[in-house]
């Protein structure tokens, strides 16, 4: 008989369900709660099987620490529940353990789990390995397999990796695109191969009972990113400036292929504002989850507007209302809470 497995997904990538019956029922009902909203719910279903071993439950509470909805935001404890759940072999948790650790900048430690999402097929991981490869930063330069890798990654609709593709269309030769290109196609089949064996049953040294997958709303975690150079402080207003990070590509004259981003414009009396805090250091950290995971607002000049003791994290400008609006909505679309303001 097969067994569903219960875990909260991120954009990409599939679960092994490890686990008694009885924890079974206890993470299925902490995974209805969290498709209603109710995540504090969700925590206590999954607290006690995730102490007892099962697999799905360390991962959602990892997933949950690291989104910060149902517990505060804690980026060590979603790095210790992925870990527990890494050593019980479950997939999603190696993703997003090579990936946390990446941007916590212990390279050394996240390649090997970098590699093993590669080989299955994990975007995320073949941007991180393509940008690695292209600068030979942390893995030896190789143009080829570079290409390759965030070809693929490209393909899955990660637009991180479309917009470094199109930057290393300017220094790979054609030839080298060529060979690339043939090579993704052939890592495209190593995938499904890799992905068959792991998922559909014959993982070595893990059960050998086929799996069933949940679809449940997708989150995705930031990727790592440059920080740009600060733009000009507004009177009135503290710019927020950007913490320091882990880049995926190193600023290099000609050969980096550094990230597009949209640019920002340069005068407006529209803002996004995306949460008002009593505590600055957590509007900061704020703004350094969304700029990495919402598209078009890591150009967006950041801002800190005290209002008596709150202070509210807003960005922008923005010319019209329909472009706040608009933005508004991919914020919204990551989880976050998002209104329009006129300065």
């Amino acid at each position: 008989m097969k067994k569903a497995h219960y875990s909260i997904a991120p954009l990409f990538g599939l679960a092994l369900m490890l686990g008694s019956a009885p924890a079974l029922a206890d993470v299925k009902d902490g995974v209805d709660a969290w498709g209603r909203g109710d995540f504090e719910t969700a925590i206590n279903e999954w607290r006690g099987p995730a102490e007892k071993g099962d697999a799905d439950a360390q991962f959602n509470l990892g997933q949950a620490y690291k989104l910060g909805r149902g517990v505060p935001q804690d980026l060590g404890q979603a790095e210790k529940w992925y870990k527990r759940a890494v050593d019980q072999g479950h997939l999603q948790a190696i993703d997003n353990y090579g990936l946390i650790l990446f941007q916590e900048n212990r390279r050394t430690e996240a390649l090997p789990y970098l590699q093993e999402s590669v080989q299955r097929g994990e975007p995320r991981a073949q941007y991180i390995m393509g940008t690695g490869h292209f600068n030979g930063d942390f893995v030896e330069k190789d143009w080829v397999r570079a290409y390759a890798l965030m070809t693929r990654a490209s393909a899955q609709e990660l637009p991180q990796a479309t917009s470094n593709l199109a930057q290393m269309d300017r220094f790979i030769p054609v030839e080298d695109r060529r060979r690339a290109v043939e090579l993704a196609g052939q890592m495209e089949q190593d995938e499904k191969r890799v992905r068959t064996a792991q998922i559909g049953g014959l993982r070595p040294a893990q059960s050998t009972k086929p799996v069933q997958t949940a679809q449940l709303p997708p989150s995705r975690p930031a990727l790592p990113d440059p920080a740009p150079t600060p733009a000009p402080v507004t009177p009135g207003v503290t710019y927020a400036p950007y913490p320091k990070a882990a880049p995926v590509a190193t600023a290099a004259p000609v050969t980096t292929p550094a990230p597009v981003r949209a640019a920002a414009a340069t005068s407006g009396d529209w803002r996004v504002q995306l949460g008002a805090f009593g505590d600055e250091n957590k509007a900061k950290n704020l703004w350094t989850k969304l700029e990495g995971s919402v598209s078009g607002l890591a150009g967006m000049q950041p801002y800190l507007v005290k209002a008596g003791g709150l202070t509210r994290l807003q960005a922008g400008p923005f010319e019209t209302h329909a472009q706040a609006d608009s933005m508004c909505g991919r914020v919204k679309a990551s989880g976050n809470d998002c209104i329009s303001k006129r300065r």
